[in-house]
């Protein structure tokens, strides 16, 4: 397989580390073609286009930020070069827009396979993600090599627009739980109770999540650096749902707090950091 990434942020770069590991061809390309020059050295082919990457490639894995961001990398490859390739969406977005995007494609003469993942860069470098595919069986069949390189058990959702759904409620329950426990843990910490023996009646309750232990030094030590996920990722991913929610006539009353807190934490200088300085705005440093 000739295999292209449009895309290389932390996770499309961790993506391209573990499928260059398994020897796969690879080409990669980014807007910032400094964060994926020293992909070069492992094997990769550093394409200055999005257009020559998709040339060199069969199947293109879009690994963008949002639509916005697919459409304009989209908009810039030659009409001829989508011929017969196979594009497979990895990023969050809307139902809609994903099916948008399959029709935009499909018109090209090109293929398409909604695909988001759930984990994040160590899962991605293992190939242990967990994958959500939807579209057109046939595009599925054809991708399922790949996608076993990439997670163990990908799952096919069914028609397009069904993964990402599945994607936006995955991603709601990370940010509704990260406002939960932060919430929790300042209590606790107010109280000076201890966290070790609170986290062990948790930990013993239907209530326990393995979030909570994976973000629980983060937060106790305020250290949000080296994120794997970064809060404005999950401050977008919010924002979507509550405009999909909309769209269905959900009340979305629970999560439209959740967003004000992520959009407090943006304000205060953490947009970059790992999501868990949610924390940071719910519970003010005292030192």
């Amino acid at each position: 397989m000739k295999i292209g990434i449009l895309g290389g942020g932390l996770m499309g770069k961790a993506l391209a580390e573990h499928l260059l590991n398994q020897k796969c061809e690879l080409s990669i390309y980014n807007r910032s073609i400094e964060k994926i020059a020293d992909l070069s050295s492992q094997g990769a082919r550093i394409c200055g286009t999005a257009n020559e990457a998709v040339e060199q490639s069969e199947i293109v894995i879009l690994l963008l930020s949002d639509a916005d961001a697919i459409a304009t990398v989209l908009d810039s490859v030659e009409p001829n070069a989508f011929i017969d390739k196979l594009f497979i969406q990895m990023g969050t977005i809307a139902p809609k827009q994903s099916q948008h995007i399959e029709t935009q494609l499909s018109s090209a003469g090109a293929a398409y396979l909604e695909c988001p993942v759930l984990g994040s860069l160590p899962e991605a470098r293992s190939g242990k993600l967990i994958l959500m595919a939807a579209g057109m069986e046939d595009n599925y069949r054809q991708a399922l090599p790949l996608l076993k390189i990439i997670g163990e058990t990908p799952r096919y959702i069914g028609a397009t627009g069904r993964g990402a759904a599945v994607k936006l409620a995955m991603n709601q329950l990370i940010s509704g739980l990260t406002v939960t426990f932060s919430l929790s843990l300042a209590l606790i910490e107010e109280y000076q109770i201890d966290v070790e023996q609170f986290m062990q009646i948790v930990r013993e309750s239907a209530l326990y999540a393995p979030t909570f232990d994976k973000k629980l030094d983060r937060m106790r030590n305020r250290n949000f650096s080296e994120p794997n996920f970064p809060t404005k990722h999950l401050a977008k991913d919010t924002q979507l749902f509550l405009e999909v929610g909309e769209q269905l006539r959900l009340d979305t009353t629970a999560l439209q707090g959740v967003s004000r807190l992520l959009d407090k934490t943006i304000s205060m200088g953490l947009d970059n950091t790992d999501y868990s300085a949610i924390y940071a705005a719910i519970s003010p440093d005292r030192k």
